[in-house]
């Protein structure tokens, strides 16, 4: 009776090795598939975030702050950022009440005034304007003088129409 209790309990036990081993097995491998899924994702992942690394890149290069030639101009009136400092200027032109001066249309659904700006080099602005529901864009010269006062001429300008 105990050698078959010994031989019951031997092959119980010998079932239960066999069934860890199978799926000891298959968790192996359920979990190898996953990290060379995962390993894909982080590669996808790296060259998506390069490329968009690049595309920021490509994008800054008509800015002033990376342009040294154009922030050579401004070394001698000791700004921390003149990009900075030039669209706070600009901005100040949206508190006039009425349309901004620099945009040459009268708003019709409310005021133009100016939203987006980027400051291509030591002359240039390009900005966005809106009243809200009609929108365009505008070129804008800009002189940055010694007493720290800006002046802003318009060169060019678009309105878009709405299709409707």
């Amino acid at each position: 009776m105990k050698s078959r209790i010994v031989l019951y309990l031997l092959i119980f036990v010998s079932l239960i090795c066999l069934y860890l081993f199978v799926s000891n097995g298959k968790m192996a491998n359920s979990k190898d598939e996953r990290i060379a899924k995962l390993e894909t994702q982080v590669e996808q992942l790296q060259d998506s975030v390069l490329n968009t690394q690049l595309k920021v890149l490509e994008m800054q290069y008509f800015s002033l702050e990376n342009n040294d030639d154009a922030m050579a101009y401004y070394d001698h009136l000791d700004l921390r950022d003149p990009s900075r400092y030039i669209a706070d200027k600009l901005l100040e032109t949206n508190e006039s009440k009425g349309d901004n001066p620099l945009v040459p249309y009268e708003g019709m659904e409310g005021d133009f005034k100016i939203n987006k700006i980027k400051i291509l080099n030591h002359k240039w602005i390009l900005t966005d304007f809106s009243d809200g529901k009609y929108w365009g864009e505008l070129i804008i010269k800009y002189d940055l003088k010694d007493d720290l006062g800006v002046d802003f001429t318009l060169r060019d300008h678009l309105l878009y129409t709405r299709s409707e």
